[in-house]
């Protein structure tokens, strides 16, 4: 009886797309906040140092980060909560212990991981497969990037011949020539 109306809880409420977070993953939670009429969406990052339920209607995970002057912030979300928009995975560490509550004694140097990698991934509820949705943050990321030149290098004339666009008259450029073209016709056989 309990399993059939968790399920249907979990049908009913539950996320399609659950962010499956493990301990010792940095993170970046975008989280829905709501203040008056306003809604906004804020970004929080830190590490995961735990998981509870795994990805039950029970399930939670807490995230922790060092805040402006040293202070410790810990925050705990629900893995089906409707506030929690979007949880981008930004690195990974193999740990041993699944509660990393010692990381709250750690500071600077000592609160890194060994085996540290970049595995981006994405947990989002718009329908988007993970893979894709890492594609477009890279390619975004790509596209913020922008080389810069040294004006009057060879380089930077190529670069504007390639880059700049045609210049094609405009009607009034074009009647203005055609005038002047008559007018040293006209002049021409005088």
């Amino acid at each position: 009886m309990k399993t059939e109306v968790a399920t249907a809880l979990l049908q009913k409420y539950g996320k399609h797309n659950p962010p499956a977070v493990s301990p010792g993953e940095t993170v970046r939670v975008h989280q829905r906040i709501r203040e008056g009429d306003k809604e906004r969406v804020q970004i929080f990052e830190g590490l995961v140092i735990a998981t509870k339920h795994g990805l039950g209607l029970n399930g939670s995970f807490t995230v922790r980060k060092i805040a402006t002057g040293g202070v410790g912030v810990e925050r705990t979300y629900p893995v089906h909560s409707p506030n929690v928009v979007k949880v981008e995975r930004i690195k990974t560490a193999d740990v041993s212990k699944s509660k990393l509550y010692y990381m709250r004694d750690r500071l600077g140097k000592a609160a890194r991981f060994r085996g540290e990698t970049r595995t981006p991934m994405v947990w989002d509820e718009s329908g988007k497969p993970s893979e894709v949705l890492v594609e477009e943050m890279e390619e975004s990321a790509e596209a913020e990037l922008v080389e810069v030149t040294p004006e009057g290098t060879v380089e930077a004339e190529v670069i504007e011949a390639e880059t700049a666009p045609e210049e094609t008259p405009t009607e009034s450029e074009e009647v203005i020539a055609a005038v002047e073209g008559e007018a040293l016709a006209q002049e021409e056989e005088k």
